[in-house]
């Protein structure tokens, strides 16, 4: 069991809150860019309000702790713990709602090098609770926009996790796969899903592509997000995402083990 007190420390000391490796600029950048439309930042979300530089870092701000003065360039980017533990409290208990009704869930991730124990672990216990953990459209190509060109990749799982691995990688499933912010990956399972008449999500929890994309399409969806990727936490703002939570997205993956601890206690899935 992990406490509160001992998950914030946790927290700071491993850089998912606090002082955090994102740097200013950057994120500013995203909030433009994500302002524009740009693509590469809705990550599959169609906001539904007009959404200025400047309202993309009030909102940050409110959400992730991130400094609100506009004159701040430069520097580490900040997230609040407090923010952090809140919003883990809350999706604890949409993990601890859907495990109660047994609902299906899906469960995909785009940073598979830093985060594929942290939903795995989720996905166990899961699966224990006797939930159908879905993992449609297994092996199928997709093609995704990066800044090399298109390359196509294809879905695949790992205990229960979706992710995409990169043209020429071998099929073994221990290794992980491709970081990528695209919501393709996540329209292609729900598609695949539809056709096969099979049960659909009653939760999809992920980042990136996958939970921005299941939440446009109507899916109740939780994930974790960085400064650097505001999307979610405008959904969450709209209500088109159920939970953002707000922390380093890239850190050791180990680091991640005390939230999947304290997650599981908190919404009584601890095994």
């Amino acid at each position: 069991m992990t406490s509160t007190r001992a998950l914030r420390a946790h927290l700071l000391a491993a850089g998912l809150a606090g002082t955090v490796r994102n740097q200013r600029e950057a994120s500013l950048r995203a909030y433009r860019l994500f302002a524009a439309r740009d693509p590469r930042l809705t990550l599959g979300l169609d906001p539904e309000h007009e959404w200025s530089p400047a309202g993309v870092l009030a909102l940050m701000a409110d959400k992730c702790g991130v400094p609100a003065d506009p004159a701040l360039v430069a520097g580490h980017d900040v997230i609040d713990p407090e923010r952090t533990l809140g919003a883990l409290r809350v999706f604890a208990e949409r993990l601890g709602e859907t495990a109660a009704r047994r609902g299906a869930v899906l469960l995909g991730t785009g940073h598979p090098h830093h985060l594929l124990g942290f939903y795995a672990g989720l996905a166990d216990a899961l699966s224990a609770a006797g939930c159908v953990v879905l993992t449609p459209a297994q092996g199928q190509c997709v093609d995704i926009t990066t800044r090399f060109g298109v390359r196509t990749c294809h879905l695949d799982y790992v205990r229960g996790v979706a992710l995409v691995r990169e043209p020429g990688a071998r099929s073994i499933r221990s290794e992980t796969g491709a970081h990528t912010h695209s919501p393709l990956p996540v329209r292609m399972a729900l598609q695949a899903l539809s056709r096969s008449g099979g049960p659909l999500p009653e939760l999809v929890i992920g980042d990136h592509g996958w939970v921005c994309g299941a939440g446009q399409l109507g899916f109740d969806a939780i994930g974790l997000a960085d400064t650097d990727d505001p999307a979610p936490f405008v959904g969450e703002a709209e209500r088109s995402i159920a939970v953002a939570v707000p922390l380093d997205d890239s850190v050791r993956s180990s680091y991640y083990a005390p939230l999947t601890r304290y997650v599981l206690n908190r919404a009584c899935l601890s095994q």
